[in-house]
């Protein structure tokens, strides 16, 4: 697979602190997006198996189609992970807070890493946790130093850095742009990342929420619709032209923050999203 160069350096780090802290927890929480499980996986969750217990949240539920959330917690918990599709805006932690519970050592306080991927709902998975005014509690004795522990009731939780697989094919981080889950300037302009979403959203049979939002029909090249999105959406410059990169970029935010309907961008089995991008 191609190499994308966008790896900055807190990533690095971060997964330096992950290596050196598998020896200490005792559960991770992976979150993924539930709109796309597999492509918003965690990569080097390999440091932690098999000895350690993983754990999946579903973040973003909300934004993902029901149905098909409801079939990848079904896969996620055949494969040994147990599964939570969750909207981490309105909590719904309870099972999980019980759970928690009952893996507690007798001795200590359970020790718990939270994984995935930026911008994908870690910090507000931590704020249910443990609370939105919760002090880290500084390092912990013979554990690794640079990190950050919050405690929760009965557990110690750490913060990871997200980390994008460095190695991916760069297809697929221009599909993790499209969710939020990373900066869609840094691989390309904002044009070609709505041409090429618009695209893909027709090829799935996606549309519909974006005609249900806007009013506009698949019709015409991938151009030829963005245009039709700035026009409608009145994204003009001086003399009637539409500003196509203003547009990309606010096609982009509403897909990624649902604006225009719930999607689930794959299903279990199914191929590597990428794949279906030149």
């Amino acid at each position: 697979m191609g190499r994308t160069v966008w790896f900055p350096g807190h990533m690095a780090k971060g997964k330096r602190q992950l290596e050196a802290l598998a020896a200490n927890i005792d559960l991770i929480l992976e979150v993924r997006d539930a709109r796309a499980p597999n492509l918003s996986s965690s990569p080097f969750l390999h440091i932690f198996a098999p000895k350690i217990k993983i754990w999946t949240i579903l973040s973003k539920a909300d934004l993902a189609d029901p149905n098909i959330t409801k079939i990848w917690a079904e896969h996620l918990k055949s494969k040994n992970l147990p599964t939570w599709p969750l909207d981490l805006r309105k909590g719904g932690l309870s099972q999980i807070r019980k759970e928690l519970t009952e893996k507690k050592p007798a001795f200590r306080d359970l020790r718990m890493a939270v994984v995935g991927i930026p911008n994908v709902g870690k910090s507000m998975l931590i704020n249910q946790l443990v609370g939105r005014k919760a002090a880290p509690v500084g390092g912990i004795p013979g554990i690794t130093k640079g990190v950050s522990w919050f405690r929760g009731e009965g557990f110690l939780l750490v913060d990871s850095p997200g980390i994008l697989d460095p190695h991916s094919d760069a297809r697929a981080h221009r599909i993790i742009s499209w969710i939020g889950s990373t900066r869609g300037q840094v691989i390309g302009n904002w044009e070609e990342h709505a041409k090429e979403c618009i695209s893909f959203l027709i090829t799935k049979n996606l549309w519909q929420g974006v005609e249900s939002a806007w009013g506009i029909k698949p019709e015409g090249t991938p151009a030829e619709i963005l245009g039709s999105v700035g026009k409608r959406l009145g994204k003009l410059l001086p003399g009637g032209l539409v500003d196509i990169e203003s547009t990309g970029r606010v096609f982009i935010d509403a897909f990624a923050t649902g604006r225009l309907g719930r999607m689930s961008l794959e299903r279990p089995g199914d191929p590597p999203l990428w794949e279906s991008l030149k």
